[in-house]
């Protein structure tokens, strides 16, 4: 066969194969269409699953009658004109294929008024060469397009169709996910004359939570986490699933936008999966609704055939961008977890002054925030969804409530028989009258020559571990070896904290006076990895050590200035142990947890192992037990 010219209709349904795929690619590409023409509504008919008709109206622009040919002609469009105006897309559709794949598989009718002509026009394209044919038409300014008998000349493509309800529960998906992207767009979705889904444009957080929660439901909204962090010209906006609380339903939404364009984008997916994986399942997905806005020049849209996969220029930013951005929320949610806090009265806190980012993040609070960190007696604040655990996934469950509780890790049993033994009499002297607290008894030294605390039996609380060595059972604090082991890995030794540079530094804006304490302490913060930089009103941090990586810098660097104007004369080691147990959470622990802590603790500090420092460990006398059980 020699080499010919392709039919134009051929040519086209060659193109359709690509953008076509069934019912919902065509609603998909004209909906786009209508919303690149400004149209404030759009109303969406579909007969039989879209295999007889799909009707698109809207009020947008509309289309002169000259243009009608051509916008049904492949290769034209009125959204770019030149190679830089691709590189700066911002328009859902560029290519020009669209109509005319469509037309060429299916029986098309475009009707189109503009707002200056009298009289709207009709055209149609038939035939092997697509003739375009132009008649006048009743028609309010906008366009409507019918899309009848959809692959009726294709019938090898007409075959994969699924049955109605299939096609048209993926044409419901579709016009879900627009409604996602445009809030300010009304639409509505027919189906075999019955209305189907109404979303009616909305303005302002409140009214648009009201339209998210009839998009994604209830469940999701109660859950959800709004999100909105900038960093020049990247902006991340929407709402992310509290994990602990994400259901296998809750996990199927998961909608990201870039630019307004809906994306199925695996790095903007790896990126929110990695920022939940300390607080999802094992079988959990994260659920989010998130909307990434960009440079145009800084983004590929051109990947795709149906435009569903971008290229990032800078990939590495996007990703660590995203991932800040819902690391910092579910941070703020761990240590604001629904009021579950009770108020407590402590001593005055130095409140630094004009708290606010200069990036615009909206997660500085105006005052420190309550961290609730465990201590020794002391018992935690926060239930399972107060703490975002830095150690492990999957120790909770969600309740029917949606909130998941903690799981002990040990049997009732072997907890209600450990617990006889803590009742024991105490060996420790009783405390002195209430105007002066009683110290606790010291904590005892391990024989022999071993670098061990032991070996962790169970678990008796959600933060004390019960430990066996040399015969002798001891309980220990898990949150107070959590809390040693930060501070070891935070105090400089032979050399600094290795400063892990931030992907994007996190600047914030400062008093004068907040500025006399920085300049005061950088030496001190530079000796603990926290690398910063200072001009006239703004603080920027650009690297900090590994424990502060994923942490909320936002809150935790003014208050650190805070600490550092109350505590003038902070050594290194007073500084590293106050950053300590602002990283510690309250949590619940697992038995591997409190092996793996201990491991490196053991690591870490060989020393601790004979001196234990107070509130770490406690020897259980078992001689009273004995006793009693020897009727003595």
């Amino acid at each position: 066969m020699p080499i010919q010219v392709l039919p134009p209709q051929l040519a086209n349904q060659i193109a359709a194969g690509e953008v076509v795929e069934r019912p919902a690619s065509v609603v998909k590409e004209l909906v786009e269409n209508s919303l690149d023409a400004g149209a404030s509504r759009i109303d969406i008919d579909i007969e039989r699953g879209g295999a007889k008709l799909i009707r698109i109206r809207d009020n947008g622009g509309g289309i002169k009658k000259e243009e009608l040919a051509l916008a049904l002609a492949r290769h034209a469009t009125s959204k770019i004109a030149s190679l830089d105006d691709l590189e700066a897309i911002i328009s859902l559709g560029f290519r020009g294929e669209a109509l005319a794949s469509i037309s060429s598989v299916s029986r098309l009718t475009l009707t189109s008024r503009t707002a200056e002509q009298q009289e709207a026009w009709q055209a149609y394209a038939e035939g092997r060469d697509m003739d375009v044919t132009i008649k006048p038409a009743a028609h309010p300014v906008g366009t409507t397009l019918e899309v009848l008998d959809l692959f009726y000349n294709t019938p090898a493509r007409r075959k994969f169709m699924r049955t109605e309800k299939t096609e048209f529960t993926h044409i419901d998906e579709v016009v879900r996910r627009i409604a996602l992207a445009r809030f300010d767009v009304t639409i509505n979705l027919s189906h075999n004359g019955k209305m189907m889904r109404q979303y009616r444009a909305v303005q302002g957080s409140t009214p648009r939570e009201r339209r998210l929660g009839s998009i994604c439901g209830p469940a999701f909204l109660e859950q959800a986490l709004a999100i909105e962090w900038q960093h020049g010209d990247l902006a991340l906006r929407g709402w992310v699933a509290e994990p602990k609380g994400t259901t296998a339903a809750l996990a199927e939404i998961q909608y990201c936008y870039v630019n307004g364009r809906m994306m199925r984008d695996r790095l903007i997916n790896h990126a929110i999966r990695q920022a939940c994986e300390d607080k999802l399942g094992i079988d959990q997905q994260p659920a989010y609704v998130l909307y990434l806005e960009i440079d145009p020049h800084q983004v590929d849209v051109n990947v795709h055939p149906a435009k569903h996969e971008v290229r990032f220029h800078q990939s590495r930013l996007v990703h660590d961008f995203i991932y800040q951005g819902v690391v910092s929320v579910l941070q703020q949610q761990a240590a604001n977890p629904l009021a579950l806090d009770e108020p407590r009265e402590d001593a005055p806190r130095w409140q630094p002054e004009n708290r606010v980012a200069a990036g615009k993040n909206h997660f500085a609070d105006p005052a420190p925030r309550e961290r609730s960190v465990a201590r020794e007696n002391d018992t935690p604040r926060f239930n399972a969804t107060a703490g975002a655990s830095s150690h492990g996934s999957g120790r909770s469950s969600a309740s029917q409530g949606g909130w998941p509780h903690a799981t002990p890790g040990y049997e009732k049993e072997q907890g209600a028989l450990y617990r006889q033994l803590l009742e024991t009499p105490a060996v420790t002297p009783p405390p002195e009258p209430p105007a002066r607290k009683a110290s606790p008894p010291p904590a005892p030294a391990l024989d022999g020559h071993s670098y061990s605390f032991g070996r962790v039996l169970t678990l008796v609380s959600e933060n004390v571990a019960l430990l066996e060595r040399d015969g002798k059972l001891m309980l220990l604090s898990l949150s107070v070896a959590e809390r040693c082991l930060k501070q070891a890995q935070l105090l400089p030794r032979d050399e600094a904290p290795c400063a892990q540079p931030l992907l994007i530094p996190v600047r914030l804006k400062i008093s004068g006076d907040e500025r006399g304490i920085v300049t005061r302490a950088h030496p001190q913060l530079q000796r603990l990895g926290i690398e910063i930089m200072l001009d006239a009103q703004h603080v920027t941090i650009r690297a900090v050590p590994l424990p502060l990586r994923q942490q909320n810098l936002q809150i935790l660097i003014p208050e650190l200035i805070g600490y550092l104007a109350q505590q003038t004369n902070a050594d290194d080691a007073a500084v590293a142990g106050w950053l300590a147990r602002h990283l510690v959470i309250a949590q619940p622990w697992s038995v591997a947890q409190a092996i793996a802590t201990l491991t490196e603790l053991e690591r870490l500090c060989p020393q601790m192992v004979k001196s234990p420092p107070e509130g770490l460990l406690q020897l259980i006398d078992l001689q009273p037990a004995m006793n009693a059980l020897t009727h003595e």
